[in-house]
């Protein structure tokens, strides 16, 4: 009952949660199990571009360590997170969220290449919680029952934690980082650009009415001078009509 339970869970999954979260999983397990070396997972650019080993690339972002606190702490928050991005902002643009994370993913690379960072799974992690926590400004946190706090200060939060356990704050930093780039351009300049094309569009749509409404007052206006030079017209052809009567009355 509890596997057909769980079974039911697991499929529930969004797709790029599952797979994500699964992925990691079993990276762990082949770890625990001493099948695969974390020394064959790790990011290391000399490797990858000389000899080839493009799967570092992957590997770096689904190693969070051997099975223990650090690994269960990490791994909730990154399928709670990635989970509620899925399935709210991203519903139903399961492509966008996958550019979300390649791009996330690019740019944490570069900044490893500069901080000599080896696993970039925890600042990968930090970039979807703040990723969630801008677009979640409103919703009230409770950390572990000890502090409330609105989400834009989660990131924050776990950094400090990360300083508490006594790990390096870089990746935490890199997350944030790369959260905050990825949110800036998303929500902010992407907003401002399709506003100003909305904008645009509807001037576009403006013009053509106003300029066929003129036509039709100049239409109009042409119909009436023309009526009233054809009334004009003919107003002196009767008066002409009559002083010709006259003459011949007096003639005869």
């Amino acid at each position: 009952m509890a596997h057909q339970t769980f079974q039911q869970e697991y499929m529930q999954m969004p797709p790029v949660t599952r797979a994500y979260t699964t992925a990691c999983v079993i990276t762990t397990i082949l770890v625990q199990l001493d099948i695969v070396s974390p020394f064959q997972l790790y990011f290391n650019p000399i490797l990858i571009l000389r000899h080839y080993q493009l799967w570092r690339l992957v590997t770096t972002f689904l190693f969070f360590g051997t099975i223990g606190f650090n690994f269960l702490f990490n791994m909730i928050f990154t399928y709670r997170y990635c989970r509620m991005l899925e399935e709210g902002s991203f519903r139903g643009r399961t492509a966008d969220f996958v550019l979300m994370m390649m791009f996330g993913g690019t740019c944490m690379l570069g900044c490893a290449m500069f901080c000599s960072l080896l696993f970039l799974g925890q600042a990968f992690t930090i970039m979807l919680v703040y990723v969630w926590a801008r677009r979640n400004p409103f919703v009230r946190m409770n950390f572990f029952g000890l502090l409330n706090f609105q989400a834009p200060y989660l990131p924050w939060v776990l950094l400090g934690f990360s300083v508490l356990l006594g790990n390096s704050v870089i990746v935490d930093f890199v997350g944030i980082a790369v959260g905050h780039i990825y949110y800036f351009l998303e929500d902010s300049v992407v907003a401002i650009v399709s506003n100003c094309v909305n904008l645009v569009m509807k001037t576009r749509a403006i013009i053509p009415c106003q300029r066929n409404s003129q036509e039709v007052l100049l239409g109009e206006n042409n119909s009436n001078n023309n009526n009233k030079i054809s009334s004009s017209r003919s107003s002196e052809a009767i008066s002409n009509t009559g002083l010709w009567l006259q003459l011949s009355v007096l003639l005869g």
